[in-house]
């Protein structure tokens, strides 16, 4: 991720969600064009503007790029000057809009960078969640990352962040905190906290690359049954090994069954989440994508599921894309039980690409359908059991996270109720001599 901003990075990304990742090192364009541009605008604004150009006539997946003329569109692009890049940027997102579709959009550096690392499933820090404290209106640790520098120095759940670097964070909010706190591996960075019983004191640590969890698992006790509930708030670069880490380990305190919870999950890696519908799912297929030529391909399971206990998914109106593919997936395939409220819908694939400034831009290139071939795009996967929360839960929730995949939950309430019953999220039979598809080229 940390290419250049001079030059153009094969690097190519792939987008289903609120998420990137890595996909391939293979630049979608031939040396030849590269160099020819390269060579005739050497880093100009037109050298940006053409690229963008030629990365949406190659991979848009709309062959009439919503009845536009895309060739005069790039005539009128190459026709103007532009005195900066930002010139060309405002160029670029006018032309882009011709297109109808708001996944189909141009980053600046700033942006691009921002959503890289993100979505890398990694930073740079010192390995905390921080909050405003509702009361005290003080930045307060939630949690230090095991391992993490944090973790490793004694930093606590509570305490207080006071300043960082002799910064005051009286005023600033987590957004800003985390700017500060970010930086190079290895850099050095001065915390004053305050601690109840010990008062304020400083602490100094060295950043470090740090690996953000994104699955969140406990084991509980639902009446007799031992319940595996399992968080998983998006799909970055390292969220198939934390499931994987998760779903063992609840087999190994001897899960009955298990909820797994995707409300709120935007979305992210489209291989993470094929990877972990593997891990539920023997057999069967996992998502069908249509490319621009009308291509199609399905992915299969592999026989490499993890447990074939009972499995409950809990879904929102928030739950998208990845999300949606993993859920298709096992409901299709009658390996879960679905609860909740209506899903997002978004059934498209972007590939995501750095540009020749470090910019980016995300390019819609297949429309993808679940196992049964439904099309959820723009309609969202209706739920087996469908339970609307209220505005009053809703807010209650919001306020006391801690909450989430308790009995005063009630969409996890419903999940329990649904795992108790024998109709409901048993797996199907193993099958033998099944074929097994080959998995997506991204």
């Amino acid at each position: 991720m940390n290419q250049s901003a001079k030059g153009y990075s094969p690097l190519q990304l792939v987008l289903i969600g609120g998420a990137i990742a890595t996909t391939t090192t293979v630049s979608v364009f031939g040396s030849g064009w590269t160099r020819c541009v390269l060579a005739a605008f050497e880093d100009s604004p037109k050298a940006l503007v053409d690229q963008v150009w030629q990365l949406v006539n190659r991979e848009y997946v709309d062959g009439s790029f919503n009845q536009q003329d895309w060739l005069a569109t790039r005539q009128s692009l190459l026709s103007k000057e532009y005195s900066s890049h930002e010139q060309a940027y405002v160029a670029i997102r006018e032309a882009l809009q011709q297109l109808g579709d708001p996944y189909t959009r141009f980053m600046d550096p700033q942006q691009y960078q921002s959503l890289a690392r993100q979505t890398s499933g990694e930073v740079s820090g010192i390995g905390i969640r921080m909050e405003v404290n509702q009361q005290t209106r003080r930045l307060t640790v939630v949690e230090a990352i095991a391992n993490s520098p944090a973790f490793k120095a004694g930093i606590k759940a509570g305490d207080e962040i006071l300043a960082i670097d002799g910064q005051t964070t009286d005023k600033i909010g987590v957004e800003k905190a985390s700017e500060l706190i970010r930086g190079q591996v290895g850099a050095p960075i001065t915390l004053r906290l305050g601690r109840i019983g010990r008062g304020a004191f400083d602490l100094q640590l060295r950043r470090a690359t740090i690996e953000v969890p994104t699955v969140h698992y406990t084991l509980q006790q639902e009446g007799n049954r031992r319940i595996g509930y399992i968080r998983l708030r998006e799909f970055g670069g390292h969220t198939s090994d934390q499931m994987r880490r998760a779903i063992r380990d609840l087999n190994s305190q001897n899960a009955d069954a298990f909820v797994l919870d995707l409300r709120g999950n935007p979305g992210g890696l489209l291989n993470s989440s094929i990877e972990i519908a593997r891990m539920w799912l023997d057999n069967g297929g996992i998502v069908r994508t249509v490319n621009r030529a009308g291509g199609s391909e399905l992915t299969h399971a592999n026989r490499t599921a993890l447990t074939r206990r009972p499995l409950a998914i809990l879904v929102d109106g928030n739950s998208a894309s990845a999300s949606e593919i993993l859920t298709g997936a096992l409901k299709d395939n009658n390996r879960a039980v679905v609860i909740g409220s209506q899903t997002f819908g978004k059934a498209m694939v972007q590939s995501v690409h750095e540009l020749v400034d470090g910019s980016g831009l995300a390019v819609t290139i297949a429309h993808y359908y679940t196992p049964k071939g439904t099309d959820i795009n723009k309609k969202g996967i209706v739920p087996d059991i469908k339970i609307n929360l209220t505005a009053a839960q809703q807010r209650q929730l919001a306020s006391n996270p801690d909450l989430f995949g308790t009995r005063n939950d009630p969409q996890y309430a419903g999940a329990i109720a649904a795992l108790s019953g024998e109709n409901f999220a048993q797996p199907p039979a193993p099958q033998t001599n099944q074929p097994v598809g080959s998995s997506m080229r991204n």
